[in-house]
């Protein structure tokens, strides 16, 4: 995939890893302070200094499970608004790691767990971050992917 970025501001990014057809999770933390405690989320988060969204999604999933990922395995990328409608636009990539063997995957200091959990069952799980939900399903649509 060529991802170009354009050097607008952004506020972050998150990215769904697939394997076959799950996606990698994380389990938010339960504090009451942050958006949508408690609930099923992908790796990514907020950006930091000028990091470009690959970047910050490369640092992200490197802080949150440790993960190094090469770039390319990521399939696609895509400017979203932000999920307060305020803030500026986040960015969401998609990527492929058929390979990932999970016992590379180690849990860092945010999140309460992770799991792979199956693309149309984090679709419909109540639980899962609805602004994740309307990406990813954005990109299955667009790839047609099930």
């Amino acid at each position: 995939m060529m991802f170009e970025f354009d050097g607008s501001d952004f506020d972050g990014a998150k990215i769904a890893i697939l394997r076959g057809a799950d996606v990698l999770t994380l389990l938010r933390d339960d504090f009451a302070h942050i958006p949508f405690p408690n609930h099923w989320d992908l790796p990514g988060g907020g950006r930091e200094g000028i990091e470009t969204p690959l970047e910050t999604a490369a640092r992200e999933l490197a802080e949150e499970l440790g993960l190094v990922m090469d770039p390319a395995r990521f399939i696609y990328a895509r400017k979203e608004a932000a999920y307060d409608g305020i803030s500026a636009p986040v960015y969401f990539f998609v990527a492929r790691w058929e390979a990932l063997v999970d016992s590379t995957i180690c849990l860092g200091d945010e999140g309460q767990d992770w799991r792979w959990m199956g693309v149309t069952d984090f679709l419909a799980h109540p639980m899962a971050v609805p602004p994740l939900k309307d990406r990813l399903r954005r990109y299955v649509d667009d790839a047609a992917m099930l």
